[in-house]
């Protein structure tokens, strides 16, 4: 509600010109407009008091160190790999909870990824044998030696791997340490490796 304080001509009467007061003019005084000013100026202290309050807390605490989660890589040997913490270090899946720190933080025998293998460890370095019980390094799988001592690891359709390599002799090993293939390097030895003696009568070695 505007009020309208009417101006005299000095005979009783109330001038024609008439001034006009804004409601925010008309409710606040000085007084009053002084306080509000000061209690933005309090609240704006507190505000920047507590988060100076914050900062110098977790300076004293220490803040805790960002450990960028576990990722895959691709090792020079086209295999799976562990990305180490410095982005650069790629070491081979089985290369993990083995032991030996190789990474140059050591993230590769963190006791959190290593207390409870396999169920600790990211999915991409672990493989599964025919057996649900049986796990093996996901590097070893389709590497051309029996890893899952069933040969499950090797031999399709359980693994999918590709056929032998160019290194390799297709054949029925006798050793237990392969499963369809054996290493040209072991042709022409003079010992039998393959059940059809075909490592040494066949097979051309390297």
């Amino acid at each position: 509600m505007n009020k309208v304080f009417p101006q005299g001509d000095g005979t009783g009467n109330a001038a024609a010109g008439t001034k006009t007061l804004s409601r925010g003019e008309a409710d606040c005084s000085p007084l009053c407009c002084s306080r509000r000013g000061a209690c933005l100026s309090a609240s704006l202290l507190l505000l920047l008091a507590t988060l100076a309050a914050l900062v110098a807390l977790a300076i004293v605490l220490g803040l805790p160190p960002r450990t960028p989660g576990a990722q895959a890589c691709v090792t020079r040997t086209n295999r799976t790999g562990f990305l180490c913490h410095d982005r650069r270090s790629c070491i081979p899946a089985s290369g993990v909870c083995d032991g030996v720190r190789t990474c140059t933080h050591g993230e590769d025998e963190d006791e959190a990824l290593c207390r409870d293998a396999p169920r600790s460890l990211p999915g991409f370095l672990v493989a599964r044998c025919g057996d649900p019980a049986s796990w093996i390094y996901s590097d070893q799988k389709c590497d051309g030696t029996n890893h899952c001592g069933d040969c499950s690891d090797e031999l399709s359709p359980v693994s999918a791997c590709p056929p032998c390599g160019p290194g390799w002799w297709r054949c029925p090993p006798t050793v237990f340490k392969y499963c369809s293939c054996i290493p040209r390097s072991l042709c022409r030895d003079h010992v039998q490796h393959c059940s059809d003696w075909s490592d040494e009568y066949s097979c051309p070695g390297l």
